[in-house]
């Protein structure tokens, strides 16, 4: 079996790392710091723009929703307080509404 690119090795974590690190730059990806795992942005926003992550407990999926009021109110408190966040990401954990429903 080949591996990775037909090369005959795996590439090497930095080479993994710097490609997350471009996707993330460019708004493709989004990192879930709770999970250590990475997510495809499907979102068209901005890349300031507040995400919010709905994390299941018991299966595991992640769901987003708009940030809305609650980004403007964290916009204005961040820069009140002289800070610019680089990645606007809040991890929400809970239950989702298909395994509330079991």
């Amino acid at each position: 079996m080949k591996s990775w690119a037909g090369c005959g090795r795996e590439p090497a974590p930095i080479t993994i790392h710097r490609a997350l690190d471009f996707l993330r730059e460019n708004g493709l990806v989004h990192r879930i710091e709770t999970r250590n795992a990475f997510v495809v942005c499907v979102h068209n926003h901005g890349g300031d723009d507040l995400v919010i992550f709905l994390i299941c407990e018991r299966c595991g999926a992640v769901g987003a929703a708009p940030g809305g009021t609650a980004a403007e109110a964290l916009k204005a408190s961040s820069r009140a307080a002289g800070f610019s966040p680089k990645s606007p990401v809040i991890e929400i954990a809970g239950i989702c509404s298909h395994c509330r429903g079991r």
